[in-house]
């Protein structure tokens, strides 16, 4: 099976006429069908797309990995280039779109006096006439035979944590997000697991980790896209290569909320089996 990953939107870009946000969109095609995890933050993605050439408009299935506007902003515009025919959009084709319950939960970031809405940014209704078709669930879900989702992740690692600057808000007031909508992609190949992140709010080893006991496969070949580590301590990035040395993790490509400080380490560490993931991207797989 041949896999290519385009990454459609990231905070920087890998080449001129490429354009870059704060966000993420990694587009997964196989030999049997093609799925794009997070839609970034605005209408980058789909140019890029245009740019780079690629055909978005024969998607079916759109895999959100949580709730954050970085992520789920695009939609509009990936539904719109999907049902470019005005005329059609009122019997438009349905387009799987996966993600938990909770993506609709309204989040905020920042202090808890001083807080920013960063949910989802759209309306579901207006989705759905767009021919969005909202998957919900909180399990790990099948979308082909080598592709799935991890489904809610545990936070069984001592160091990994979900950022305490994250909120949302409910009938009871502000709380902190334990971002249980926090999902990445996973693909089994010949070479071991390919697993796609959104942010990894709860954790890369966690994610991880889940990814191997959902896929029922130890061997990782690949993790790409953010790991939130921007703001891991001293102690944490240690103690977060050292549990990415044990799961021998073949590659690794960090894009988005990663940070610079962070990726430089993760660099360090791992040398020639470390890249940047930048907008613009593409990486093919041969198993």
């Amino acid at each position: 099976m041949t896999i290519t990953l385009t990454t459609l939107c990231e905070n920087t870009a890998a080449r001129v006429g490429i354009r870059a946000e704060w966000g993420l969109s990694i587009l997964v095609e196989t030999d049997e069908d093609a799925i794009l995890l997070d839609t970034g933050h605005s209408t980058v993605a789909t140019f890029n797309a245009a740019v780079l050439g690629v055909d978005i408009s024969a998607l079916h299935t759109i895999v959100l990995s949580h709730g954050h506007r970085d992520h789920t902003g695009g939609l509009w515009s990936v539904l719109s280039a999907i049902q470019k025919d005005p005329a059609l959009r009122e019997e438009a084709r349905a387009v799987n779109v996966v993600a938990h319950p909770d993506i609709w939960v309204p989040k905020y970031s920042g202090p808890v006096h001083k807080n920013i809405y960063a949910g989802m940014p759209h309306v579901r209704e207006a989705l759905e006439s767009l021919g969005a078709a909202f998957v919900s669930t909180s399990e790990p879900a099948r979308i082909t035979n080598r592709i799935l989702t991890t489904g809610e992740i545990p936070l069984d690692t001592a160091y990994e944590r979900v950022d305490p600057e994250l909120y949302v808000r409910d009938e009871g007031g502000v709380r902190p997000d334990p971002m249980a909508d926090d999902l990445a992609l996973v693909i089994t190949t010949d070479l071991g697991l390919v697993v796609v992140l959104g942010c990894a709010h709860r954790g890369i080893v966690n994610t991880l980790l889940q990814a191997q006991s959902v896929a029922n496969e130890d061997r990782i070949h690949m993790v790409i896209g953010g790991t939130h580590l921007m703001k891991a301590s001293e102690e944490q990035l240690k103690a977060t290569i050292k549990g990415l040395k044990a799961l021998d993790v073949a590659r690794i490509g960090v894009s988005h909320c990663t940070g610079l400080p962070a990726a430089v380490k993760l660099s360090e560490a791992f040398g020639d089996q470390f890249f940047f993931n930048n907008a613009g991207t593409r990486i093919t797989i041969e198993d």
